[in-house]
């Protein structure tokens, strides 16, 4: 490390614990920095060619237990544009596995299949990035049962607010609860956003809460649309009926529209003059993106002068990026400011995969709503 990478680094590594520094004494066969963040703060707009593409790859892989996944107890690692570099085989404790992750990344270093690493810890990230195989709250066939109602135990009736789904001797699917939801209040007027972004809809429910009703997060998230007491609260529904399912469809489409007429102005003021088709699918993207973190935050990326930096950039050179590189880099060039992490990072391409394995499955094959999306409009990357 030369005088000025040590002088910019000097406050990090002072108030690094005497683990961190077992840790860096094994970079000396490659270069290690302080924070996976170095990475991230160091990668040009162009590495964005092609990320979504490979970091679908090891999404699909952890999410639906395939490729290097097909054996859970794996972590696979990965670079700072989605490209699988290697797997290890778990060790016997969490431990022993962070070490061999570490000395995995050293030598990914040492011969040059990554420019720089960074060691994790039991609380830190490192670089290459590192995923688990093992997702036991991620089971997809179970959750895909869960909405297409395969199984009697998942299908419903009920009423919510004027809405009836089904009856007590014909029961139906979650897909046809939100059906019923969103054309009953679409007829009313109530609805704008596009209809296209429906199939991500249903792929979210997927990864929010796998469909189940009882579904609790650690940020007090509740019910199949994993909405929290203040989304609720909006929507004015009563305590007793939080979990009710109709009642959370009908709030979380509320929230879409919400989110549609407050992110459209500033993101057509940035990203209008792309080509139709493809302005069309990347605004599907951002509006999925908003329900995660939020209409504010997804509208900062847009417009603020340190998070839209990223933005401005896709927006000029738009050519030599698909709608889905610029979504996943918008989130990867901000990640670890203003609480955006590698879960925001995931969480689209994840609802995509989701939504793809639902209508991949024989009950959703021929669905409308399956056989009116596409795939993601690209132009031919051209060199940076």
């Amino acid at each position: 490390m030369n005088a000025n990478a040590y002088a910019r680094h000097a406050p990090v590594i002072a108030c690094l614990c005497l683990v961190w520094l077992a840790l860096s004494s094994l970079a000396q066969g490659g270069e290690s920095r302080g924070s996976w963040l170095d990475v991230v703060r160091e990668t040009p707009y162009w590495a964005s060619q092609g990320v979504a593409s490979n970091l679908a790859t090891v999404r699909q892989w952890v999410l639906l237990s395939e490729g290097y996944c097909s054996q859970a107890e794996r972590h696979i690692l990965f670079d700072h544009q989605g490209r699988f570099l290697t797997y290890i085989e778990n060790a016997q404790t969490s431990e022993e596995t962070v070490n061999r992750l570490n000395e995995t990344r050293q030598r990914l270093a040492e011969g040059e299949r990554v420019a720089h690493w960074s060691p994790s810890s039991s609380e830190r990230r490192g670089y290459p990035f590192a995923l688990a195989c093992h997702q036991p709250y991620a089971d997809m066939n179970e959750a895909i049962a869960r909405l297409t109602g395969s199984d009697d135990a998942y299908r419903l009736w009920g009423t919510w607010d004027g809405i009836s789904v089904g009856a007590r001797e014909d029961q139906v699917s979650l897909v046809e609860l939100f059906r019923v939801v969103y054309e009953h209040r679409r007829e009313q007027g109530r609805f704008t956003f596009p209809d296209s972004v429906m199939p991500a809809f249903l792929g979210k429910t997927i990864i929010e809460s796998g469909g189940q009703k009882h579904a609790l997060s650690e940020k007090a998230a509740r019910g199949i649309m994993q909405l929290r007491p203040q989304v609720l609260d909006d929507c004015e529904i009563p305590e007793a009926y939080r979990l009710h399912r109709m009642a959370q469809v009908d709030c979380a489409l509320r929230l879409m529209e919400q989110n549609h007429r407050n992110l459209d102005d500033a993101f057509q003021a940035v990203f209008g003059h792309l080509p139709e088709e493809k302005r069309d699918y990347l605004y599907g993207l951002l509006l999925t993106q908003a329900y995660q973190i939020g209409v504010g935050r997804t509208t900062q990326l847009l417009k603020d002068d340190e998070l839209g930096a990223a933005a401005r950039y896709f927006a000029a050179n738009h050519e030599r990026f698909s709608a889905d590189d610029i979504q996943v880099g918008l989130i990867y060039h901000n990640m670890g400011r203003r609480d955006i992490g590698l879960r925001t990072l995931y969480y689209v391409t994840d609802t995509q995969i989701a939504r793809d394995a639902l209508c991949a499955s024989n009950t959703m094959r021929d669905d409308p709503w399956c056989e009116q999306y596409s795939s993601s409009p690209t132009s031919t990357p051209r060199a940076p």
